[in-house]
């Protein structure tokens, strides 16, 4: 894979899907930081690595997705052609106003903070359920058997997925973050992008018909039933939205129970200050969004020409937020590459920004902070023999682990 995201600057050239980039890359975005904070790469996009200038591209209404026309970069005029990447087109996280408006206004009342408060019983139920799986054991894969698990469970509830057709869902993610990143995927990871997109069509054409048969109170249920009034949604949006609802709603929550996990365990001072006040677990949430985020960019395109951090950015340009880097400017953050769970006032951009703010975020933190007390609570003891060579997902955009082994006596 070419470094494609390499600026001109040899010093600051970097390959976004090298192993070693992937395990750190937080070294790479300090010198980017201090040495280019806006930066044009050969290819022609722009990196933004400071928390400000990041911060106003998100809320900027001069900023968009323009994702036809970012993928027609990236793939060539046959972009929409790859079924990944035409169901991808669909789903609000890649529209711009006035369809973004209308899809995301079907969903937003299932994620209002009442609704949320109202799911902390059964989460919690959840966590206890997936510890009492292996509390006999003596050892598990965090990453498979607590990360993964809980949140897909919890989605699986909303969308209304049968408790009997849930055993796929639950035993790996076929979530793809390849398709978001800025390097192109080969053709053999388009090819299975691809079948994985159709096979999830699939799977939630079948869903739609069930809940317009036997409709519940679910999401499936609720967007079948805008569909059905034919000015608000089309079948195609339908199953592409429910699918982004399905692997949005639990891969954010996996990688963060993950991330943090290892990011505590490689600072065992901070570990032993949450277990011994657990009242900490919600700040301290906060500070492992921002210290290791599950999701490291999100990109806009400007829509005419905008200053961004006193660099002039042409419409029409790509631009990359490394949120990651931006989680960790010191103009922002005191001593920002330090672990502290009692940091104040911490504001993360791991959820993005502006409209396309993550509709989940409140109900990831919930998931999150039940999974983490109920952790530290139940399993003291617990060690991850792996926490110094994990095992990273191939994926620049996506930050998460394949795997976390955990033992505990």
């Amino acid at each position: 894979m070419p470094d494609t995201l390499s600026p001109a600057a040899p010093d600051l050239a970097f390959n976004p899907l090298d192993p070693a980039f992937i395990a750190d890359p937080y070294p790479y975005y300090r010198r980017l930081r201090e040495a280019a904070p806006v930066m044009r790469t050969p290819i022609g996009f722009w990196l933004v690595s400071r928390y400000e200038d990041a911060a106003f591209v998100l809320r900027d209404r001069r900023f968009g997705k323009a994702y036809a026309a970012n993928m027609a970069r990236r793939y060539g005029e046959s972009a929409m052609n790859e079924p990944a990447i035409a169901s991808m087109a669909k789903t609000m996280l890649v529209q711009d106003p006035p369809d973004h408006t209308r899809l995301r206004g079907l969903v937003t009342k299932a994620f209002t903070a009442r609704r949320i408060g109202d799911m902390r019983a059964r989460v919690a139920a959840l966590v206890e359920e997936q510890l009492d799986r292996v509390a006999h054991q003596g050892h598990m894969d965090v990453a498979k058997d607590l990360a993964h698990r809980l949140p897909a469970i919890v989605i699986c509830d909303m969308l209304g997925i049968p408790e009997d057709h849930r055993g796929p869902f639950l035993d790996a993610s076929n979530v793809n973050g390849r398709i978001l990143d800025p390097a192109p995927m080969s053709r053999e990871e388009m090819d299975q992008a691809n079948a994985n997109s159709q096979a999830g069509a699939a799977y939630f054409s079948m869903l739609c018909d069930l809940r317009r048969k036997e409709p519940k109170d679910d999401l499936t249920t609720l967007l079948v039933q805008a569909e059905e009034a034919g000015d608000r949604l089309t079948t195609e949006e339908l199953h592409a939205n429910i699918g982004l609802l399905f692997g949005a709603g639990h891969e954010t929550t996996s990688n963060l129970i993950g991330n943090g996990l290892l990011a505590l365990h490689r600072n065992p001072g901070q570990l032993e200050r949450l277990k011994r006040d657990p009242l900490l677990i919600p700040g301290a949430i906060e500070e492992l969004l921002r210290y290791d985020s599950s999701v490291q960019i999100t990109g806009r395109v400007a829509m005419e020409d905008v200053d961004v951090g006193g660099v002039a950015i042409p419409k029409g340009d790509s631009v990359i937020l490394l949120l990651g880097a931006c989680n960790r400017d010191p103009a922002m953050f005191v001593d920002p590459d330090s672990l502290d769970v009692t940091r104040p006032d911490v504001r993360p951009l791991s959820f993005g920004g502006g409209i396309h703010h993550c509709l989940g975020a409140q109900l990831a933190r919930l998931e999150a902070e039940l999974a983490f007390a109920a952790l530290l609570r139940r399993f003291p003891t617990l060690e991850l023999p792996e926490k110094d060579t994990p095992s990273w997902r191939r994926s620049f955009t996506l930050r998460g682990l394949t795997s976390l082994p955990a033992v505990w006596h």
